[in-house]
């Protein structure tokens, strides 16, 4: 069982959110869920939303492009681009709203930041810190429902990887 919680830190002066979250499990499992489609769209979307994976080229110059699906249907298009990555260890992103051809949407917020996973005692630790070019883009992504999306997101990751480990 995991016992751990989510921990989210929003800073207006730096303009970030730092994420973190420990999971009971070994960084290999945690990195595969971070890193492949067929796993992410079990977990990225906070129910009853889900995640639709398009097209995704996990390498340095490549990009995770998505959508947010509603229960009606509806898609709301988001895309991660890959800045540098660490197998096993970290990757660096650039995230974003976008089409659903992957064109960046400038008028909302677009963040920038890193994942580190690191090995614990019990599992796997895994921080991620997102840093916005504003306060008013991070005040507009904590209004939009941000910590409450991806601690439900992170919720369903650890009930994935307790399946993923049975």
């Amino acid at each position: 069982m995991n016992n751990s919680q989510t921990t989210v830190v929003k800073d207006l002066k730096e303009k970030s959110i730092l994420v973190a979250r420990e999971f009971n499990s070994a960084v290999t499992d945690v990195w595969r869920c971070y890193t492949e489609p067929e796993l992410l769209d079990q977990w990225w979307g906070p129910a009853p939303w889900r995640a639709e994976t398009k097209t995704m080229k996990f390498e340095v110059g490549g990009f995770w492009l998505y959508a947010m699906v509603s229960p009606e249907g509806q898609k709301h298009w988001a895309i991660m681009n890959y800045k540098g990555i660490e197998i096993l260890k970290s990757f660096n992103i650039e995230d974003g709203f976008c089409d659903a051809e992957g064109n960046m949407n400038l008028e909302m917020p677009v963040s920038n930041g890193e994942m580190i996973f690191t090995t614990t005692n019990t599992g796997t630790l895994v921080e991620f810190k997102m840093t916005y070019t504003s306060a008013e883009q991070l005040k507009t992504i904590i209004e939009m429902g941000f910590e409450q999306g991806i601690t439900a997101c992170l919720e369903q990751l650890s009930k994935l990887l307790i399946t993923l480990n049975n």
